[in-house]
């Protein structure tokens, strides 16, 4: 057996989902769980609990090769590292919207102090043959922490969102410090070139470092590798959830809401990074624009609540609430609702069900690191009668759909009014022919496609490591 095959995979991310409800929900969770058991490996990171008490308690479940160590967040913790720096700081500024981003010192101590406490919880833990694999921005400092404790194991760190531009990024006042803890680790993977382009420019004309002609991107003494590793999902489970008994309940629900009439579908976390605003406008614009559609086509828009204590989310929800009242006061007749707005979730299973029947899925996030939503709805879809994908130019996924999917700019109402009507007109054979590209990317760069790739980046770091 190789001595790669013999390293322990040890994940760390902000959530750990090693529990029977995780294994069953499929998507990221399935796919490091997948992971951890080729390898035997660890999940580290927070349980979801906040402790009142000044000392937080950390447990440990254990799995034949599969271990779980998770640690609770004091309610100061929370406050100031998740809703604070995490989600009222990086989470806007890295998807672009300075005008939403709080910069508080506290909150950034706050960070720093949890990143370092979960490196001291781990670091005991640690074999000298590990590969670490860190997941997202709520961890950019923890490599960094390790490093400092003399951890010397390969790490590498995947972002899960968007990479911002030097000009968005260095509005952060600790900018410099966030770039400079990355160099920590060996190997830092991108959704997309454009984000990786993003890292590269801010280390050339911020940091005064170089990138060589590999991509390895040199600075503050260090190197590491860049690489791009959009993820995908289990296309296959996906295909079967939406031929389920719970799908095809879910499907007959809708139809029975439809009556006959076509549907679009949107399926968003309740964020104000999503263009959900923008979406209803748009399809507001698409019922003016062509009146006859009304009484022929109904919207449906599931958003699930997020993040319901962080003040800015409870505005969009507000502002979602009465978009919607006016959109139906305005347009409505007394058999026909033109946009339902259901603001809790529904199981995937559920949710392929609802993706099968709509004529139109509409994903129209303002920036989004790749979007699932878009690739669960291509793979749920009928080959006989499928529909047609309208996405966001500025999602991830639009990176390998933009030849077959109708790409719309969502700061574009009439632009994307106007994506709504071909959609809703658009023939079968040409439905067919758009579907089956999609769908052929979609099964091709998968969930394991992502995974695979990402821990071959860490073996090969590993080894590189050994020669010198």
């Amino acid at each position: 057996m190789s001595a790669e095959r013999r390293s322990r995979l040890v994940v760390v991310s902000n959530r750990v989902a090693i529990n029977e409800k995780a294994m069953r929900a499929g998507g990221l969770a399935v796919a490091l769980l997948d992971a951890l058991k080729e390898s035997g490996g660890l999940w580290f990171g927070w349980s979801g609990r906040v402790s009142d008490s000044t000392r937080v308690s950390t447990e440990r479940f254990d799995r034949g090769r599969l271990s779980a160590v998770t640690t609770d967040l004091s309610s100061e913790d929370y406050e100031e590292y998740y809703n604070g720096f995490a989600n009222r700081t990086l989470w806007p500024l890295f998807h672009y919207r300075t005008d939403l981003t709080r910069f508080d010192r506290d909150d950034y101590q706050g960070y720093i102090r949890v990143n370092q406490r979960f490196a001291h919880v781990l670091k005991p833990l640690l074999k000298a043959n590990d590969l670490i694999w860190v997941h997202d921005y709520h961890l950019i400092a923890f490599g960094e922490e390790l490093r400092r404790m003399g951890a010397r194991q390969t790490m590498g760190f995947f972002l899960h969102i968007p990479f911002p531009s030097p000009e968005v990024l260095t509005a952060l006042p600790v900018h410099d410090l966030l770039i400079r803890a990355l160099f920590a680790y060996d190997v830092l993977g991108f959704q997309t070139e454009t984000d990786r382009h993003c890292f590269h420019e801010y280390v050339r004309y911020e940091a005064g470092g170089h990138v060589d002609a590999q991509g390895r991107a040199h600075a503050w003494g260090r190197q590491v590798e860049t690489a791009i590793f959009p993820i995908g999902i289990d296309s296959a489970e996906v295909a079967r959830f939406a031929v389920s008994k719970e799908a095809k309940a879910h499907s007959s629900r809708m139809a029975r809401v439809l009556r006959n009439r076509l549907g679009v579908v949107g399926v968003d976390r309740l964020d104000y990074t999503m263009g959900l605003p923008e979406r209803f406008r748009a399809f507001a614009r698409f019922l003016e624009t062509y009146p006859e559609n009304r009484g022929r086509v109904s919207f449906v828009q599931l958003a699930p609540p997020s993040r319901a204590d962080v003040p800015e989310y409870v505005d969009i929800r507000h502002e979602l609430e009465g978009l919607s009242g006016s959109i139906n006061a305005e347009h409505s007749e007394f058999d026909w609702t033109p946009l339902r707005y259901i603001n809790r979730g529904f199981s995937r299973r559920a949710l392929a069900g609802i993706f099968r029947l709509a004529r139109v899925g509409l994903v129209t996030p303002l920036r989004d690191g790749m979007n699932l939503v878009a690739k669960e709805y291509v793979a749920a879809q009928s080959a006989r009668d499928p529909g047609v994908l309208v996405l966001s130019r500025f999602a991830g996924a639009a990176r390998r759909g933009a030849d077959a999917a109708l790409i719309v700019n969502p700061y574009d109402i009439q632009g994307v009014a106007d994506a709504l009507h071909s959609a809703l007109g658009m023939s079968l054979p040409e439905r067919k022919e758009r579907w089956r590209s999609l769908v052929a990317s979609v099964r091709e760069h998968d969930i394991t496609e992502w995974r695979e790739g990402f821990v071959r980046y860490l073996q090969a770091a590993q080894r590189a490591d050994r020669r010198h």
